[in-house]
């Protein structure tokens, strides 16, 4: 995987491709020509064949610091201007995309996780949060709605009540808050978050991909299911996990009485 990038970085090894926000002067601060390396490069991902975990983190001090309204290429506030524009032609695709990835992704975070930094990191299967890290929802900060999924993705992580809270309020909500909160996976010390990560990404790189990508996908589609189609859905996804080579490879290894060994197919 070539790193063509300028406002990310994308790296692969042993099936693990690390995705940094590189815009370290400004907080990883989101703009358009980050979030269209950001779209192109989830698909160079999907379109390849090698991937089997994707890791999303920022370089610097946090994860990110949300929109970049102090840009100078941002015309935020003129007369006219349509906030809603780039929620359609990056945000949304962005997050999208995420979703519809066919790999598990690993959030790696600290310091800011601002805005719609924040939904980037919580639309992530995995969230792991160094303690330096908070979550904000700071839309209503600067007179905006919350968006990139904030008020899907939200409520489902942490009800109803607590979500509110966060939009209107507009406060920081510390890693421990956000673990306690059910938000995000695990919460480690700063020093120890890369190990934590890599951990991680290598377990899930070495797992059934094709079964990883079947439960991700059916957790978004029962969310909005009744129980008996629910039910289908698991029957159908079932189904499909039964024919990967994986399976074949986890029963053999089950009777055998040794180490699985996945790969991915």
């Amino acid at each position: 995987m070539v790193d063509r990038y300028e406002n990310i970085t994308l790296d692969a090894a042993d099936g693990v491709v690390r995705l940094v926000l590189n815009r370290p002067q400004a907080l990883n601060a989101l703009n358009r020509p980050l979030l269209s390396e950001m779209i192109a490069a989830l698909d160079e991902i999907r379109d390849g064949d090698a991937t089997r975990v994707l890791v999303i983190s920022g370089a610097g001090r946090g994860f990110s610091s949300g929109a970049d309204l102090a840009g100078g290429s941002s015309n935020a506030g003129a007369p006219g201007f349509d906030a809603g524009q780039v929620l359609e032609q990056f945000y949304n695709p962005l997050i999208e995309r995420i979703f519809a990835l066919p790999i598990p992704v690993v959030s790696s975070v600290h310091g800011p996780v601002v805005g719609a930094g924040c939904m980037i990191a919580l639309s992530a299967d995995i969230v792991i949060a160094a303690r330096s890290a908070y979550f904000l929802q700071a839309f209503v900060n600067v007179g905006l709605v919350p968006d990139a999924g904030s008020m899907w993705l939200l409520p489902r992580l942490i009800g109803r009540a607590r979500a509110q809270a966060m939009m209107l309020l507009g406060e920081r909500i510390a890693a421990e808050t956000a673990h306690d909160w059910g938000m995000i996976y695990d919460v480690v010390d700063d020093a120890t978050l890369e190990a934590r990560t890599n951990e991680i990404a290598t377990k899930l790189a070495r797992g059934p991909t094709r079964a990883y990508a079947l439960i991700r996908h059916g957790i978004r589609a029962a969310l909005e299911q009744p129980l008996s189609q629910a039910l289908i859905t698991e029957r159908v996804a079932q189904f499909e996990a039964g024919r990967t080579a994986d399976f074949s490879e986890g029963v053999a290894a089950f009777r055998e009485k040794r180490p699985v060994a996945f790969k991915g197919r």
